[in-house]
């Protein structure tokens, strides 16, 4: 029986082994790590809603103390004073299932920079007539820290050729052009809407949420342990074509190959 094994040996077959036993540990330490992924992007999404739950309750802090925002401080309540100055429209932007947009208005501060405050929601197309006025004179506003927005992520729109007064994204980025102050790299979400619009609800930290991106890396896990059960079954399809092509030629059924005819000179 070893004998029917012989061909195992050859170049071919040392060719076909060694790719066999090099494919299925690496589809597998691939899958394994795709999976990874996917459970990290778990553990991030569990920590961010514990964290949110807390950061409700929690008292808020002054603005200078949780900053660069990061993981830890985004969605941290935060407290800071100063005087509202220019006025912006966010359009495309949606809440409780309805399309209409946010009121983002500068405010001032002591510290000679701006921060970007959304004071609420409003349903319906972006109209600057419908946006209430922010109030005047010294105030100290309360809400939600949050990273700079970045196109195609919680559904910011990446669209250009706004008319006057709007914007697509929160950002110092696409803010820098529209106003005349330095900015601060994070905004605020009011704990509560001004003037009778609904407050906006803070986004999860970007990469901590079970977006597309982390079902990909699940999808992606699935496919590398298929791939690793494929290489095997044509490793055995293989072996056992090999098997019944030497049995066959045992019994002399593998039809002889025609003898060429000699090619004519002259």
């Amino acid at each position: 029986m070893e004998g029917v094994y012989r061909f195992l040996l050859t170049p071919r077959w040392w060719g076909i082994n060694v790719f066999v036993l090099l494919a299925i540990p690496f589809c597998v330490f691939m899958g394994s790590w795709q999976l990874s992924r996917f459970e990290g992007r778990v553990q991030d999404h569990r920590a961010a809603t514990e964290q949110a739950a807390s950061d409700r309750d929690e008292a808020a802090r002054p603005l200078d103390s949780l900053l660069p925002v990061d993981k830890s401080t985004s969605g941290r309540r935060v407290t800071a004073s100063g005087r509202y100055g220019e006025q912006l429209l966010v359009p495309g932007r949606e809440l409780d299932g309805k399309r209409g947009f946010y009121v983002l208005t500068l405010l001032r501060t002591g510290s000679g920079k701006a921060l970007p405050v959304v004071r609420g929601w409003l349903p319906g197309m972006a109209d600057a007539a419908k946006a209430p006025a922010p109030p005047r004179g010294e105030v100290t506003v309360t809400g939600a820290l949050q990273a700079p927005e970045t196109p195609g992520d919680n559904g910011v729109s990446a669209q250009g050729g706004l008319p006057a007064g709007q914007t697509s994204a929160i950002s110092p980025a696409s803010l820098v052009n529209l106003v005349p102050y330095r900015l601060y790299d994070a905004w605020v979400t009011l704990d509560e809407g001004d003037a009778g619009m609904k407050a906006v609800p803070a986004s999860a930290p970007g990469g901590t949420g079970l977006d597309l991106k982390a079902f990909q890396n699940l999808g992606y896990t699935g496919e590398w342990f298929v791939f690793a059960g494929f290489v095997v079954f044509m490793w055995f399809r293989l072996l056992r074509r090999e098997l019944e092509f030497q049995r066959d030629a045992a019994l002399g059924l593998v039809p002889e190959e025609p003898e060429q005819s000699p090619v004519p000179t002259g």
